[in-house]
């Protein structure tokens, strides 16, 4: 049975990746109704364009793996190309994400990436991750697929499998085989490239990482459950800075917010019946002002459960598991060290889910691992997929074509 994206997707929350709450909605949906705040935010339908495939063959493959399962994907690859070719292997967020990587607008990141990149002259592999049986992505109802013991491991050792596939293929140069990897898929590529003979694989020719992870687990899911909805209050409606809101500061911020967002923040911030004072159920000492810090980040520490962590209130199944198994694993900034080919690192720099600091930090390592070859571009105003958005409303889309412009470029420098 395959059970339909649309009901899947109420249930798939990701960490590390594509997790695209809203930070407001965090806040309101924590106080709101105690539970782990992953909202989504609202964005408008960013279709990809079929005519990116003009020029391009698309050979449908079947990926076996571990455990009996076997992945669908593609490899794709510019038409009249002969010979053996550089290769990229596309590697997806976190979450069960089909070879487009779609998301719940309808964008398609690594459906853009595939394209510039073939026509670039590269041949590129795509493949749906563990338990995804179609686009959309529909899933599988296996609970062996969907919830393996190890489940970020079980990720490296599949995006393993699909590097040793493309490897095999008569399409493919495998000395000039890179790893393309976004968000989950940027730590996953920085342990296959530290590695590659763990994971018997052959010595990737580049990585390039949009999205870079940083920072523990912990960390990471604490600014996007809490940090991230706290500062856009400093940033947004503490409109002196000094760290605390009165109810007309609050007023004034939800000027311009989302519908949603602002029908959930009012009742929770402001007094409900007298919008001139703000809520005493989280006003503390009484003073008629809401502690940013102080009052509001206490509810919504308890209302996310951190105090049981990896165990989150009402986390979906199989996410503490998640949590404990990645945190084994090296982040980019401390494995790419040990990687000494070519790097390209991209990032929004008002991504609230990778934070820009993260590419900033991995980059700075590269430097003082003695690596030649490795370049850091940030981009202002865009977020976690590479697409101009608002900070603290991130839209889902596909990468700004400045930004496949950059990518298309370096790998034409590197082919």
């Amino acid at each position: 049975m395959v059970e339909h994206a649309n009901s899947q997707r109420r249930r798939r929350r990701r960490t590390l990746s594509v997790l695209a709450g809203t930070a407001v909605a965090v806040v309101a949906a924590a106080l709101a109704v105690g539970s782990v705040p992953f909202a989504r935010a609202e964005a408008s339908l960013v279709p990809a364009t079929s005519d990116g495939w003009a020029g391009i063959v698309r050979d449908e493959v079947t990926i076996p793996m571990e455990g009996g399962w076997v992945s669908k994907g593609e490899l794709t690859y510019p038409r009249g190309a002969k010979g053996r070719l550089p290769t990229v292997v596309l590697l997806h967020g976190s979450g069960k994400n089909d070879l487009n990587e779609t998301v719940d607008t309808g964008a398609t990141p690594l459906e853009q990436v595939a394209q510039t990149a073939n026509h670039q002259g590269f041949a590129v592999l795509r493949f749906n991750k563990r338990g995804v049986v179609d686009v959309g992505p529909k899933l599988s109802d296996n609970p062996a697929f969907l919830y393996p013991a190890k489940p970020y491991e079980q990720v490296v050792r599949d995006a393993a499998a699909a590097v040793r596939f493309a490897a095999k293929s008569s399409r493919v140069d495998t000395g000039r085989l890179f790893l393309f990897g976004h968000s989950e898929g940027t730590q996953v590529a920085s342990n296959l490239a530290a590695a590659p003979r763990t994971y018997g694989i052959p010595g990737p020719a580049g990585v390039v990482e949009m999205g870079v992870v940083s920072g523990t687990p912990r960390e990471v899911v604490y600014y996007q459950a809490v940090g991230a909805g706290l500062g856009q209050l400093h940033d947004e409606f503490d409109f002196d800075g000094d760290g605390l809101l009165t109810a007309d500061e609050v007023t004034k911020g939800l000027l311009g917010q989302p519908a949603g967002t602002a029908q959930q923040l009012r009742p929770l911030l402001l007094d409900g019946v007298h919008d001139d004072k703000v809520n005493s159920r989280l006003d503390a000492n009484g003073d008629g002002k809401l502690a940013i810090d102080a009052e509001v980040r206490p509810a919504v520490e308890a209302a996310a459960g951190f105090a049981k962590y990896p165990n989150l209130t009402n986390a979906p199944k199989g996410f503490a598991d998640y949590l404990v198994d990645i945190a084994r694993f090296p982040t980019p900034a401390q494995d790419l060290v040990h990687y000494h080919g070519s790097v390209l690192l991209l990032n929004g720099q008002t991504d609230i889910q990778t934070r820009v600091r993260g590419a900033i930090v991995t980059d700075a390592a590269l430097t003082t691992a003695g690596n030649r070859d490795h370049k850091l571009i940030t981009y202002p105003g865009m977020g976690h997929f590479l697409n101009v958005t608002p900070q603290y409303n991130p839209a889902e889309a596909n990468p700004d074509p400045v930004v496949l412009a950059d990518i298309g470029k370096w790998l034409a420098r590197h082919r």
